[in-house]
Formats: structure tokens, sequence, C-alpha cells
């Protein structure tokens, strides 16, 4: 999965997300991203606020995410944006 951050002059964290088909039914698809979300905004969004670290993330799924389990995704997302946040100290 890719992820970018951007700063951004809003008070808050905004998401988005980019989920290709690749050959999936949309139920696959609004699985994944409804996934995506929840782990972005229960986890990620409220620690990037709360460390003044405010932006826009952007997220593109790869073909790999759709056969990921949960727990996978969390932990894919959770090393992508530490080491974003790691670069921009």
């Amino acid at each position: 999965m890719d992820v970018f951050f951007a700063p951004s002059p809003a008070s808050r964290s905004c998401l988005g997300l980019i989920v290709p088909k690749h050959g999936r039914e949309i139920v696959e698809r609004n699985r994944l991203k409804r996934r995506l979300r929840e782990i972005v905004r229960r986890e990620v969004l409220p620690e990037l606020d709360s460390g003044g670290r405010g932006g826009d993330l952007l997220i593109r799924a790869h073909r790999a995410a759709y056969d990921a389990e949960f727990g996978q995704l969390w932990s894919d997302v959770h090393e992508a944006v530490e080491a974003l946040c790691s670069d921009d100290s």
C-alpha cells in the first residue's frame, strides 16, 4: 500500500482513499475501503491531530490488500504512517 502525507492548513486531518478495482467485485472493494477507513479514523487521524501533525493522508491500496486480514492492514497502515512521520521530523 502506498501512503502519502501532506501538511494542510485545515484545523483537522483528512483522509483520501484510492482502492482500484483490480478485477474484484464491488462487495470486496467496499469491504476494503471500510476497513481502511476504520483503521485511519480510530487510530491514525487522532494520533496525527494530537501530535500537532495535522494534514491530509492519502492511501492507495495494492492488489494484495484485498486478501489481507484486518490485523495485517492495521499493521501495514501504522508502519507506513510511522515511516512518514519519522521522515518529516
